[in-house]
């Protein structure tokens, strides 16, 4: 059994930054990969981006590349999501995600095996 909660999510201006924090319960949190995935009212669910069980592989989805950064402190049982540069289009519910399968990240939903209940993130045009 793993627990994840999200935290972190709130309203900010375009351009602006975010930290989201995903906690995680159970000792065992080092032996899976983690990710985090999005969504908007009425939009499908996408990929954001995915870190492997030992921290040293990272992906981005396109979207995200060179403005949010992953990151994991497994002594701390947390997984990290820095957002910079903020977009009106980065607007969503923000879930975190732990894999089984975890020595490479992984960008699909369902190769995930335990989920957070999300943060609101709202940016403001």
């Amino acid at each position: 059994q793993v627990q994840l909660v999200e935290s972190g999510g709130e309203l900010v201006q375009a351009g602006g930054s975010l930290r989201l924090s995903c906690a995680a319960s159970g000792r065992t949190f080092s032996s899976y990969g983690m990710g985090w995935f999005r969504q908007a009212p009425g939009k499908e669910r996408e990929f954001v981006a995915a870190i492997n069980w030992s921290g040293n592989k990272m992906r981005y989805a396109d979207s995200v590349k060179g403005r949010f950064t992953i990151s994991r402190d497994n002594a701390k049982n947390t997984g990290l999501l820095q957002m910079n540069s903020l977009k009106p289009e980065d607007t969503g519910i923000y879930y975190c995600a732990a894999s089984t399968s975890g020595y490479y990240p992984r960008e699909e939903g369902n190769e995930y095996d335990y989920w957070g209940q999300g943060t609101q993130v709202t940016v403001s045009s």
